[in-house]
């Protein structure tokens, strides 16, 4: 049995790990701070079912918190971490660029910080498509130069990269650096555009539709994420000397048109559209190349989009007090 820090694992893409892992009988210590970018009742339902299992502990604090953060590696023996605690959204962060500078950069070096001083080598971290920005080359390699980000969100998620860089170096840690690609699914934050627009459709109401609709994103459902981050873990703790950077999405844009289409089919209902100017940070297109993926972890993404929105709609309707 091993012991898994899950930060930000309250959240949608952690909760979903947490409930993987203790399945497949870990320990599961989860950070997570609550915040109030999205209602704090969505997260407490995300975890709701695991309150009781004794492998599955809380710790509710900011990861800003060096003492904090110190303590809790101090108390509970960490074999692995995943790291997904951020502060989320392109455009969000232009707004409050420096809230983002303090928890992604600030918050993730003292998480590297509590690793080095406890002795725990290996961790996974959520880095993201947007380090890409507007790159012409499709689809995108991690080979890429990513110099050029269009949003704070993306400068931090480059930085972090970097800084994991250099841990890996000077301490000897194992890291597999992860990029997300749109991902998508049940327990989807509130803020993105598949469950927005679900909850407008559903309500009658207007969806904001910027641009023409032929922007494209690489949707990546929830579980193909959840394989690839077991999987990567897999990597690290059979190898020494990792650093690795990979991208994790399902290397099929789905137009921002055919997403909307596809959410009508899923509802039974049509969408009733707002166009509106294109948005600051907003980049074109994502679109991954996941060949390293499937050569170094053996990662396979197979739930097909109209799959995934259809089980998304079935929770969403499910669950729809938490959106009241």
């Amino acid at each position: 049995m091993k012991t898994y820090l899950i930060t930000g694992g309250a959240g949608f893409i952690g909760s979903h790990l947490a409930d993987r892992l203790l399945n497949e009988g870990n320990k599961v210590v989860i950070i997570d701070n609550f915040n109030d970018f999205y209602p704090k009742k969505i997260k407490e339902k995300n975890i709701e079912h695991n309150l009781k299992n004794p492998n599955y502990k809380i710790e509710m604090i900011d990861i800003r918190n060096q003492k904090d953060v110190d303590r809790v590696f101090k108390e509970n023996k960490i074999d692995n971490v995943m790291h997904l605690a951020a502060m989320a959204g392109v455009r969000p962060s232009i707004e409050n660029p420096i809230l983002y500078q303090e928890v992604n950069c600030l918050g993730s070096q003292n998480i590297l910080e509590a690793m080095k001083k406890n002795d725990v080598k290996n961790i996974v971290f959520a880095s993201s498509s947007s380090v890409y920005g507007n790159t012409k080359t499709v689809p995108f390699k991690e080979t890429d130069i990513v110099d050029f980000a269009i949003s704070p969100y993306a400068a931090t998620k480059k930085a972090n990269e970097v800084m994991c860089h250099v841990y890996h170096k000077l301490y000897d840690f194992n890291v597999i650096m992860l990029r997300f690609f749109t991902v998508y699914g049940e327990r989807q934050r509130p803020d993105l555009a598949i469950n927005k627009f679900t909850r407008l459709i559903l309500e009658g109401k207007p969806i904001p539709v910027f641009g023409d609709g032929t922007t494209s994103r690489d949707y990546t459902y929830v579980q193909d994420i959840i394989d690839g981050i077991v999987k990567a873990f897999k990597y690290v703790e059979e190898n020494r000397n990792v650093y690795e950077i990979l991208n994790l999405g399902k290397s099929e844009p789905i137009t921002l048109n055919e997403m909307i289409k596809t959410i009508e089919r899923a509802l039974g209902k049509k969408a009733i559209i707002n166009r509106l100017p294109m948005q600051l940070g907003d980049v074109d297109r994502t679109y991954a190349d996941i060949s390293k993926a499937k050569k170094l972890i053996d990662y396979n993404p197979k739930i097909s989009f109209e799959e995934g929105i259809r089980n998304f709609v079935t929770w969403y309707k499910d669950n729809l007090e938490l959106y009241k």
